[in-house]
């Protein structure tokens, strides 16, 4: 009896000692801290993989579209040539949209000429990009903002990355560019041809699909068409004014001309291409 009566008092004071208390509470702190940390790891992981996967799908989808454009400046100012491209899976929607895009050129001295000389829809492709933690809204991956270009070297094609409705996209479109030169003379004055190139996508079908996406790009035709204007004055330059999609731009052409003045020749080179899929 003595015996049994000192174990109860012992278990009695184990059990109302701190150290009995705190042991459970430790390990239990412990649990819970320690699941704590393994879950955050775990989310901060996922999300991390997450990202550097839409990362990459947004690097990819740079590249489909700098090789699309690539593809179409194969076969342009070349009736009848076409060419096959096959646009990859980058979880994004892309948009070919032939009616949009007004493109409207005129020419103007500033004293007597003051000429429209083209005026149309010229189309464009977007390629809405899946979210992104860094959009890179307003990077061009080809060309710049200018809606119109008259040095050697320029691309025509601007491509860049812009902010859609719902997601960043990447727009291709394409901007006129000019050349100019002497060519002669004609009635004592002096002859400057100007020419107006311009790439035309409103003949293509629109298309609005996600995933993988074959398209066959065809040029359909090379147009020229011709105007004259005779002065009888010297000009001392001819803007160009062109506006593409809302943006305005404009190039100065320095005119050559006699006392008798000077003729402008304009030549404006519309390369028609369909984009199309392609069935296999």
């Amino acid at each position: 009896m003595p015996m049994r009566i000192k174990l109860r008092s012992s278990m009695r004071r184990l059990c109302c000692s701190k150290y009995a208390v705190a042991l459970p509470v430790t390990f239990l702190i412990l649990f819970v801290s320690t699941l704590g940390i393994v879950s955050f790891t775990y989310y901060y992981s996922v999300e991390r993989i997450s990202a550097q996967g839409q990362t990459l799908k947004v690097s990819i989808a740079k590249e489909n579209l700098i090789s699309l454009d690539d593809a179409v400046r194969t076969i342009l100012w070349q009736s009848g040539s076409s060419s096959t491209f096959v646009l990859s899976d980058c979880g994004g929607l892309i948009n070919v949209q032939p009616t949009e895009n007004m493109l409207t050129v005129s020419l103007a001295d500033g004293v007597g000429l003051d000429a429209l000389v083209f005026n149309a829809s010229i189309g464009k492709i977007t390629y809405q990009l899946p979210y992104s933690s860094s959009s890179q809204a307003g990077l061009y991956l080809k060309g710049d903002g200018r809606t119109i270009i008259n040095q050697t070297g320029s691309s025509i094609s601007q491509l860049c990355i812009q902010n859609g409705a719902e997601h960043p996209e990447i727009r291709l479109q394409y901007r006129p560019s000019v050349t100019y030169a002497v060519t002669g003379m004609e009635n004592g004055k002096v002859v400057n041809t100007i020419r107006l190139y311009i790439v035309n996508l409103n003949v293509s079908d629109s298309i609005a699909l996600q995933g993988e996406l074959p398209l066959q790009i065809l040029c359909v035709k090379t147009e020229l068409d011709k105007s004259s204007y005779e002065l009888a004055y010297e000009p001392s330059d001819l803007v160009v004014t062109c506006f593409l999609g809302g943006e305005v731009g404009f190039v100065r052409v320095p005119i050559s001309a006699s006392s008798e003045g000077a003729v402008i020749n304009v030549e404006t080179v519309v390369s028609s291409v369909c984009i199309q899929r392609w069935i296999r």
